[in-house]
């Protein structure tokens, strides 16, 4: 798939991977779509191509010796490219997969768990805590409110839609709600639609010693605070602007911890749709217009 530069991709012919040493080679039998990349097809960079989750089969290993043999069963999070049929992975970013995992439900895992997991691990411990996720209805946020359950938390999921947020529920999520409605005080909040949303969050964080985490911006609207509430200390919490991909951690790592969770039961991802890769186009704009919850996975078809 390449950009087609009116918003959205076309099926197109383009060069065999040139793999570096430290880079294996994936036959692609499955990707997901996030949200993030919609946003980059409205003004591509030269050269880029979308994709950054995939699962398949190594069909040639790193020529380094790193990484797993020539037809091992993998989950990989390359930096684009990834709507292939064939793409370059670097080791360090794969993971193996038990065969009890099915190739399409690991496409769902790769940017969607990491984010997770990886806020998660920025939230600190949350037994006990009440955590106020926005959002939550995406990939992203049914991954932070089963780990944030197992942790020990008491989660508030928000939700545009009762019927989008009923999964939440059935993960754990103790309430499903609006940003006005959701009852605080809130020890951590994940915001991740910005516009109004962030300064609504803010009103419901502890402000003493609660936290902030600002992992998106999904309205693609502006977000305005003002200075002056945390004169009278109300709204006094800080805010940390998190990247998932500033881990100390390789991303292969990370998704060996994913995929080690979803084979013991513990973690399940949450797909909206499953399509033949030649539907990306209707994808996307289900996705943009919000008409799916969870992931959306495309099937790669010779």
């Amino acid at each position: 798939m390449i950009a087609d530069g009116q918003r959205s991709v076309r099926l197109d012919e383009v060069a065999e991977p040139a793999p570096r040493p430290h880079e294996a080679v994936i036959a692609v039998e499955a990707y997901s779509i996030n949200r993030g990349e919609t946003f980059l097809l409205d003004r591509p960079r030269d050269g880029w191509r979308p994709g950054k989750d995939v699962a398949g089969t190594v069909l040639a290993p790193a020529a380094d010796g790193t990484g797993p043999a020539a037809g091992t069963r993998v989950v990989g999070h390359p930096p684009m490219n990834g709507w292939a049929e064939r793409v370059a992975v670097a080791t360090t970013s794969l993971a193996v997969l038990p065969d009890e995992i099915a190739t399409v439900t690991a496409a769902a895992l790769p940017l969607a768990g990491l984010t997770a997991l990886r806020l998660i691990r920025a939230a600190g411990a949350l037994a006990g805590r009440r955590l106020l996720i926005t959002g939550a209805s995406g990939g992203v946020g049914h991954y932070v409110t089963e780990l944030a359950v197992a942790a020990g938390a008491d989660v508030t999921a928000v939700s545009a839609t009762v019927e989008r947020g009923a999964r939440l529920r059935e993960l754990g999520a103790t309430t499903v709600t609006e940003v006005a409605a959701a009852e605080g005080w809130f020890d951590v909040a994940m915001e991740s639609v910005g516009a109004d949303s962030l300064p609504a969050v803010r009103r419901k964080v502890r402000p003493r010693d609660g936290l902030l985490i600002w992992f998106g911006q999904a309205s693609r609207q502006p977000v305005t605070l003002d200075f002056f509430d945390w004169v009278d200390g109300t709204v006094a919490a800080p805010i940390i602007a998190f990247d998932y991909t500033r881990s100390d951690r390789p991303d292969g790592e990370d998704l060996n911890t994913l995929v080690r969770l979803v084979a013991e039961g513990r973690l399940h991802p949450e797909i909206g749709m499953v399509l033949p890769w030649d539907h990306t186009r209707e994808a996307i704009d289900d996705i943009r217009g919000r008409r799916l919850r969870g992931n959306v996975v495309m099937e790669v078809q010779a």
